[in-house]
Formats: structure tokens, C-alpha cells, sequence
């Protein structure tokens, strides 16, 4: 145990695991225990706390709405890259293209409809990479009403994400026309240029909370979100995502990822891809 952290009982890690699974839905097994202790034992020290019960009495009794949320990011996992899991862009350019060539909603300004969800966004590589596909396949959605909304729960993460600004290492494996996309900054940084950036909203949203959201959305990406919530949470959660997507929209989730798809109104369409399904009636499954 180093200098900066704090002895975890068990009986207190079985607190910290009853309180962010009751916030967040995130299920904390036994061996995260050693990621609990290394993340938490900084803000003890901050508050000038001796042990983790302190912490949760505090959490419990005195904490403002930022130390709760502070307690939240600090348990949240943001591994993320441009293009990651490519397959999921090759299949969405596709799936616009026969949007794009067919009949479509429209918005009440009268312009063609596109509306994408990000949920679990991280630091915003994801909801990015989303618009740089399109932008770069389709040049004239700039004539479309045309959204992305990119949610998570971690505050911080969705600072870093609206920001749009990203070391330049970043880069690395990209392919020369996918680097093209960014501005280079000159700072040993890269910017994601201000027309993608004009197509976000980024917002902070627990996926166990309320959804206060206007769908539907055409398609919405969740990918290595549901990994760390237990089985009914994530059923729970793929049902809400079905009751949001129009008729024919495709749900993306992660590589380790899976899910009842018949159940929940889904089909698989391809690895780790569903498309919406309708019912008997022709309406969408609730």
C-alpha cells in the first residue's frame, strides 16, 4: 500500500459497492477492489478523512451535489479511441446512404431528419467519429437536420468531450485521410474542427436516472457501457434504448457485449449490431 491510499475493509467496500450500483448501475466485483482503493483514497485525503466509513458518512451527510459527482467519475472506466471497432462506422455509413437515398423524416423546418445518440460518450472520440464518417461520405447532410447527442455520466469526461481537443498521439493508427479530419494546433495538440462540433450537444446523463430525450433517434451508440452493470440492468437498459430508436434504427453495442435481442424488439444484424424490429401491426416493439 503506497503513502496516498487508505485501508478498505470489506465491510466498506460492500458500502462503496451498495452506493455506486444504487447511483450508477455500475457492478463492482472483487476484483476491483485494488482500482477502488487506488481512485478513492485521494479524495479522503482531500476531505482530511481517516478511513473509507468516514468518506461514506460524509457522502451520506455533508457532501455537496459535486462531491457526489465527484465520487461518481472517480469510479467510472473512459478507455476510448478514434474508430474504435471500425465495423460500427462501415455499417452506419451504409445504413445513412440508404437513408439518404430513400424516403425520410422530416423536422419542422421542413429539412431531411438525422438524429444519433452517443450514450456512454467518454471523452467524445466516439460521438466524433460518428460525424467525421458521415461528413466525409456525405457532404450534403450539412443541408439536413442533422444531430448527435453525446451523453455520460462522468461530468468530466463531457468537459473534455465539448472541448473537442485531443493530444496528438491521437493520431496514431489513423489512416492519412481520417487524420485530415482534424485541425493541428501546433501545441502538441489536435482540434476536432468547429463545423463537427457545431452538430454535438454534449450533456451529462445517468443512464439509470431519467432520460429526458427526444427520440426517436435513427440510431444510437452504446458500446462497452453495459459492461460493467449486472444482467436485469442492462435488460433494463437495452429496453429503454428500444423504446427510443425509430422502426428500422440499429442499436451498436460493445465487442463483449450481448443481449436478448428477441425479447426487446432487436435482431441481430451483424456482430455486436441490432436493428429495431416492428410488430405484427407494423408499430414499433415496445
Amino acid at each position: 500500500m503506497t503513502e496516498l491510499e487508505v485501508a478498505l475493509s470489506d465491510r466498506e467496500f460492500d458500502k462503496i459497492r451498495e452506493r455506486i450500483y444504487k447511483i450508477a448501475g455500475i457492478s463492482l466485483g472483487d476484483a476491483k477492489r485494488t482500482l477502488v482503493v487506488s481512485r478513492l483514497s485521494k479524495l479522503i485525503r482531500a476531505k482530511e478523512l481517516k478511513s473509507f466509513d468516514a468518506y461514506v458518512d460524509f457522502l451520506d451527510k455533508r457532501a455537496t451535489a459535486a462531491d457526489k459527482q465527484t465520487f461518481v467519475n472517480a469510479l467510472t472506466t473512459n478507455l476510448t479511441r478514434f474508430y474504435r471497432e471500425d465495423h460500427h462506422f462501415d455499417h452506419l455509413v451504409e445504413y445513412v446512404r440508404g437513408l439518404i437515398s430513400g424516403p425520410h423524416q422530416k423536422s419542422a423546418n421542413g429539412k431531411p431528419r438525422l438524429r444519433i445518440w452517443s450514450a456512454g460518450c467518454s471523452t467524445g472520440q466516439e460521438p466524433y467519429t460518428i460525424a467525421m464518417c458521415l461528413m466525409q461520405h456525405f457532404p450534403q447532410l450539412r443541408n439536413w437536420d442533422f444531430r448527435i447527442l453525446a451523453t455520460d455520466v462522468d461530468t468530466d469526461v463531457v468537459a473534455t468531450a465539448s472541448a473537442g481537443i485531443y493530444p496528438q498521439s491521437d493520431l496514431e493508427g489513423l489512416t492519412e485521410a481520417q487524420a485530415k479530419m482534424f485541425e493541428i494546433v501546433g501545441d502538441g495538440t489536435i482540434r476536432v474542427p468547429a463545423a463537427l462540433r457545431k452538430l454535438m450537444t454534449f450533456k451529462p446523463l445517468n443512464l439509470m436516472g431519467d432520460w429526458p430525450l427526444r427520440g426517436p433517434f435513427d440510431a444510437i451508440f452504446c458500446r462497452n457501457v453495459t459492461i460493467y452493470f449486472d444482467k436485469p440492468t442492462q435488460t433494463r437498459i437495452f429496453g429503454r434504448f428500444a423504446e427510443l430508436l425509430d422502426e428500422g434504427g440499429f442499436l451498436y453495442i460493445g465487442h463483449s457485449e450481448n443481449m436478448r435481442a428477441e425479447s426487446l424488439g432487436f435482431k441481430l444484424q451483424g456482430k455486436t449490431i441490432y436493428q429495431r424490429q416492428p410488430d405484427a401491426s407494423g408499430r414499433a416493439v415496445a
